[in-house]
């Protein structure tokens, strides 16, 4: 046993936690959608002129 040993409501709580301040996950796809998106949008733009 160690010295701090967490019940099952701290471990619910350490959970929230750092599932609260874990850092927002890097989507690849996601950010090649949006480039695409205002590529488009500009190119768009540029053919209307």
């Amino acid at each position: 046993m160690g010295k701090y040993q967490l019940d099952t409501k701290g471990k619910v709580a350490v959970a929230k936690y750092h599932e609260k301040n874990k850092p927002a996950k890097f989507d690849k796809k996601q950010q090649l959608e949006k480039i695409r998106a205002e590529y488009l949008k500009k190119k768009q733009e540029q053919t209307d002129q």
